[in-house]
């Protein structure tokens, strides 16, 4: 039989606390949007546009009205 170790246990602990955490949440959230942008923007150009493009796109066209919407919804 095999036991953690207590850092192992301790790891793993702060790793469900970091996903827990509302600021994880809104990255994953906003990664997802960054990267539907990416799918939608690469179908209109015929190609993949790349991570870094779409980000950066999304970032200057999008992001503070979707961060608005999200407070909103959260206050």
């Amino acid at each position: 039989m095999r036991f953690m170790s207590d850092e192992m246990k301790e790891t793993l602990s702060a790793n469900e606390l970091l996903k827990n955490s509302s600021l994880y949440r809104e990255f994953q959230a906003e990664r997802e949007e960054i990267l539907k942008h990416k799918w939608i923007e690469s179908e209109k150009a015929g190609r993949d546009i790349g991570f870094e493009r779409a980000l950066t796109d999304w970032i200057i066209k999008h992001r503070s009205k979707w961060r608005k919407s999200r407070q909103t919804l959260t206050h």
